[in-house]
């Protein structure tokens, strides 16, 4: 009863999520005009948002699901999509011999502590690792944090965009974005277009489903050699693992 309950409230709730969306964009419509510049940029606020709330939506439903019982502990354990160079973050040489890919969000402390473990696996392994990082953004400045970043990658600044942003994660506003931009030396104007446009919007959609295909449902979720790590992630878990990899074969390789 309580599942078709919960089943039935997710219904509901997608139902107003809709009439919400439509009455926004009919408001937007009344107040601005469908054809000035302040009515497209609010249509484009309003689309921009509804797509990550559906997706938040989700990816929320899911833990949900796990807490409540109605699925298994056993998600998912293989990365989906396996690494692609062509459109993953990555750090490192491309062809190294280990894999490690994080999925974060930079509005998570955790993240932010977890992610500067990459010196000292750097100086242990050297070359023979690669480092990725995908979106997973579910803190109410995550998405509009994953989608600079991605708007920083346009320009070839998401590490340092990464290392900055971590460091400052008290402030994290639309303004407060624009403003790590200008002090890191981006392409303004580019920035901000690049900020809402389709094309980062659905690269951060891509690591967002990634994530869930991959039973990543919490920030941060570390793969090695394309395998879901369980339990701790410090440094020295990490270099633990790292190193038992190394002497198993290799996996989680693009098709040629």
């Amino acid at each position: 009863v309580l599942a078709g309950l919960r089943h039935h409230l997710c219904r509901g709730t997608a139902t107003l999520s809709g009439i919400g969306f439509t009455v926004s964009l009919l408001i937007i419509g009344l107040a601005f005009g469908t054809t000035s510049d302040l009515g497209r940029q609010a249509t484009v606020g309003v689309l921009v948002s509804m797509v990550f709330a559906t997706l938040l939506g989700w990816l929320i439903f899911k833990v949900a699901a796990l807490k409540w019982g109605e699925e298994t502990a056993d998600l998912p354990m293989v990365l989906e999509p396996p690494v692609d160079p062509e459109v993953d973050h990555i750090r490192g040489p491309e062809d190294a011999q280990l894999t490690l890919v994080e999925y974060i969000d930079f509005e998570c402390a955790y993240c932010a502590h977890a992610t500067g473990s990459w010196d000292d696996l750097r100086a242990h392994f050297g070359d023979d690792l690669r480092y990725v990082v995908r979106q997973l953004p579910h803190h109410p400045h995550g998405p509009i944090a994953a989608r600079a970043s991605e708007a920083a990658s346009n320009q070839g600044m998401f590490w340092q965009w990464l290392d900055f942003v971590f460091t400052r994660q008290h402030a994290l506003e639309r303004e407060d974005l624009i403003g790590y931009a200008a002090e890191l030396g981006l392409d303004i104007d580019r920035f901000i277009a690049d900020l809402d446009s389709p094309a980062v919007i659905e690269r951060v959609e891509r690591d967002l489903v990634s994530a869930v295909a991959s039973g990543a449902h919490v920030t941060p979720t570390f793969f090695i050699q394309g395998r879901r790590l369980l339990g701790s992630y410090d440094a020295r878990t990490l270099t633990a693992v790292l190193e038992a990899s190394r002497r198993g074969p290799r996996t989680q390789e693009v098709p040629s």
